[in-house]
């Protein structure tokens, strides 16, 4: 029986996990393609999952999370982000794409418009298709250090049927951390226009040069909402526990929808989420020095090569401006893998913005990063790339 054909049919992949996927396996490949740290969850962390199994916490919890670890994210809202968060307005979620995924179900319906950065995570329009919903980009250019033009944005916020507003800072795949003063007149557009605004700030503790700063901040009439995680900032990608603030109503929404998806986050992991957030912070500071060190040497690398578009801010990612030979980033990205050993994003992935270069994850030794960018700087010297359109 044939497969019944639906949006998913022509939703395309993440270009990220189809380099992941080929390069899988390879002997001799370095790999720059993936954002996961390559630290290990500290050790306080996995013995309190450890302990929650000895002690039987093995069960069901509420949809919307533990109590316990609810309060731990509302008191981190207050002691990282400045804002003031009550229990019932935290839904923890299996992982910060669950908390997107679940934000945009009860925010969206099919055929209106969600307003995403270009270049942006892939994921995001992922979503938008899964939902019935339309991505509509807005352009961030690394000459204005990857913040959105906001008169564009406004413009933008104004076309029928938008009724998101998503934010992504510090920023996948450009390394951007917005300012204040962007990220307020964000919110007043959002206000202007009656959008919410879904603010996506898994990387919020990576930050090299200037603050992150939370749009909820601005938030005067409970459109925005936060979305972030434990994954990036603890080494606990699989894991899985994202979390989502937002109001009281629109937070229970999103708990009434994870009923019919995921039932609950896993609650052994919840009490390690529980432990990473309310025990000792020195290990978040010593990650995040870590990928600063990183950024410097793939910066200093990727301009010796004359590949350098701009030096991240956050996060743990650098693009790489490989136009001199091709804007065929996806053949590019398939081409370093077989013929150079190496796994980098494909700069399409992200969206037209990222069509001149490719994303390298700092979320590997420094040693790996010098010698990728060394084997990407002789592949666009080399001019030969299989199955590429120049």
């Amino acid at each position: 029986m044939r497969p019944a054909r639906t949006a998913i049919d022509a939703m395309p992949r993440s270009g990220i996990r189809e380099v992941m996927d080929l390069a899988r396996g390879r002997p001799g490949v370095l790999h720059l393609e993936v954002g996961e740290p390559d630290f290990q969850t500290p050790p306080h962390i996995v013995e309190a999952a450890a302990r929650a199994v000895r002690d039987g916490h093995t069960k069901y919890t509420a949809n919307a999370g533990t109590d316990a670890l609810r309060e731990a994210i509302a008191g981190k809202f207050a002691r990282v982000n400045g804002l003031a968060v009550e229990r019932d307005q935290v839904v923890v979620t299996h992982g910060a794409i669950n908390a997107l995924l679940t934000a945009l179900m009860v925010l969206v319906e099919p055929g209106e418009g969600i307003l995403v950065p270009d270049p942006g995570w892939p994921n995001y329009g992922m979503i938008a298709t899964m939902l019935g919903a339309r991505a509509v980009p807005y352009p961030l250019d690394a000459s204005a250090d990857y913040e959105p033009d906001l008169e564009r944005l406004a413009s933008l916020a104004a076309t029928p049927g938008v009724k998101v507003l998503l934010v992504n800072s510090p920023g996948n795949p450009t390394g951007a951390v917005w300012s204040r003063e962007a990220l307020e007149r964000v919110v007043e557009i959002a206000r202007e226009h009656d959008l919410y605004v879904l603010s996506d700030e898994v990387y919020e503790e990576i930050v090299f040069e200037g603050e992150h700063v939370s749009p909820a901040v601005y938030d005067t009439d409970g459109r925005v909402l936060t979305v972030s995680a434990v994954s990036k900032t603890y080494a606990m990608t699989g894991w899985r526990i994202g979390y989502l603030a937002a109001t009281s109503a629109l937070a229970a929404l999103a708990a009434k929808t994870q009923e019919a998806i995921v039932a609950c986050p896993n609650s052994m992991a919840q009490a390690a989420a529980e432990a990473a957030l309310t025990g000792p912070q020195d290990c978040v500071t010593e990650m995040c020095d870590a990928y600063r060190r990183r950024r410097d040497v793939a910066v200093a690398a990727l301009s010796a090569a004359g590949l350098l578009i701009n030096e991240p801010r956050g996060a743990f990612y650098i693009l790489a401006d490989v136009s001199r030979v091709t804007t065929d980033t996806d053949a590019f990205a398939r081409s370093l893998v077989l013929d150079h050993g190496l796994a980098v994003a494909p700069g399409a992935t992200f969206g037209p913005g990222g069509s001149r270069a490719v994303r390298l994850s700092l979320a590997s030794p420094a040693d790996v990063i010098e010698e990728g960018v060394a084997r990407l700087a002789g592949a666009t010297a080399s001019g030969t790339i299989r199955g590429a359109v120049t």
